[in-house]
């Protein structure tokens, strides 16, 4: 049985890496791009100081495409506008993921997101399998605050009345859900194994 003397009545997700498959080394090869090009897309797109900004929605898609079209060959344009603005097309949605989540959901928990993610975010957020069975979403471009900062863990448990001690964050980068856990949330740090958190779930609710 679980020890904790808060029920689990709150389930928290990552998006990128939890919900959706986040690879950007995949990502650039998918567009077919050839190995002496791929770190320097790398460096100029995903790596970039312009990247956390469009997530801290201090910068949009379109200023970031303006910044890398000068620095890279013109057979490179297409492929980096597509690697700006619609990595996630076509989506690769994490085997399982839905499914867990709509199992939270009839188990009675509160399913939320906690992302980092620009702007764009509101226009493929429906698209994702699961995003149906949130109750609410903390976006860090909207919040101008991103991950690992603890505010936007703030932002969540004000705006929706939640307990830290009653949900569990599930997310792909340590430092996050470090950030969490110190404000007092029960954490998962995932690695792409739905029975592995399904197990960590049962144990927080105290079904194992």
């Amino acid at each position: 049985m679980n020890g904790n003397r808060f029920p689990l009545k709150n389930m928290v997700f990552d998006m990128g890496g939890v919900l959706l498959r986040y690879d950007p080394e995949y990502f650039i090869e998918r567009e077919g791009i050839a190995d002496g090009d791929r770190e320097l897309m790398m460096k100029l797109i995903y790596a970039s100081r312009e990247w956390s900004l469009m997530d801290r929605g201090e910068m949009t898609e379109e200023q970031l495409e303006g910044i890398v079209r000068p620095q890279i060959p013109e057979r490179l344009h297409e492929a980096a506008h597509r690697l700006i603005f619609d990595f996630f097309d076509p989506m690769e949605p994490i085997p399982q993921m839905a499914e867990f989540i709509r199992e939270c959901r009839e188990d009675g928990m509160g399913i939320y997101l906690v992302s980092n993610a620009s702007l764009r975010h509101k226009t493929y957020w429906q698209a994702i399998p699961g995003s149906e069975y949130f109750d609410g979403i903390v976006v860090s471009a909207y919040e101008k605050c991103a991950k690992p900062h603890p505010e936007i863990f703030r932002r969540l448990l004000a705006r929706y009345g939640l307990t830290a001690e009653e949900c569990m964050f599930v997310d792909d980068v340590q430092a996050n859900t470090d950030a969490a856990a110190a404000l007092g949330m029960r954490c998962f740090h995932f690695h792409g194994d739905v029975a592995a958190l399904r197990k960590a779930y049962d144990r927080a609710k105290g079904t194992e």
